[in-house]
C-alpha cells in the first residue's frame, strides 16, 4: 500500500460506495489481491473472510450471475441453478468485463455495468468482518456481511460446498 492516488477502477469503487453510504475505504496493494489466499495475505485476515466475486453467464437469458463466496469455499452451481431457475453458464474475461465493468479479480459487489442476479454465501454471515475486491486485481475493502447484503441486493443463500481448505 503506497499514498499514491487510487487505480481508476479502485476510484469508481471507492467513490460508489461513499455514494451508497458506506464509510470504507478501498486499500490498494502493490502486489496482486486476485485470489482469496492473496488478498487474505496481503491484510492479514484469514481466507474464509475474503468475499470472492464469482461471475456465472445464465445460459437460456445471458444474464450475469454474481456469487459472492467465502474465500474457503468452492460454489455449488447445481444449488445456485436451483435458486436462480436456469442453468449457469462459464463467463469468459470478456463477459465479466462487459457486464461487470471489472477485470476477473477484481469484480467488486458492486456497480456493475449489468445488474447481476446476486447471491451471497452464508458461511460469509458468520464473520464480523470481511473483505471484497475493489475493483482492480490490488484493491480490497472492508465491510460487513449486512452492509454486502444491504449493498448488492443479494440473496443470502447456502451456496457452498465444503470447503477446499481450512483458511487461516
Amino acid at each position: 500500500m503506497s499514498g499514491e492516488p487510487l487505480r481508476p477502477a479502485a476510484a469508481r469503487v471507492q467513490a460508489l460506495l461513499r455514494e451508497m453510504g458506506l464509510e470504507a475505504e478501498v486499500v490498494e496493494f502493490a502486489e496482486t489481491t486476485r485470489t482469496s489466499a492473496e488478498a487474505a495475505g496481503q491484510i492479514g485476515c484469514s481466507t474464509a473472510q475474503i468475499a470472492k466475486s464469482l461471475v456465472f453467464r445464465a445460459k437460456a437469458s445471458n444474464r450475469p450471475v454474481l456469487v459472492i463466496a467465502s474465500g474457503v469455499n468452492r460454489v455449488d452451481e447445481k444449488a445456485v441453478e436451483a435458486l436462480l431457475g436456469e442453468k449457469l453458464g462459464k463467463a469468459d474475461a470478456e463477459f465479466v468485463r462487459d457486464k461487470t465493468g471489472y477485470a476477473i479479480g477484481g469484480v467488486a459487489p458492486v456497480g456493475h455495468a449489468t445488474k447481476p442476479a446476486t447471491f451471497i454465501d452464508e458461511d460469509l454471515l458468520r464473520f464480523e468482518i470481511i473483505w471484497a475486491a475493489a475493483g482492480t486485481p490490488f484493491a480490497v475493502f472492508r465491510l460487513t456481511p449486512a452492509e454486502l447484503t444491504r449493498l448488492t441486493g443479494g440473496q443470502v443463500a447456502r451456496i457452498a460446498q465444503k470447503p477446499v481448505s481450512t483458511g487461516s
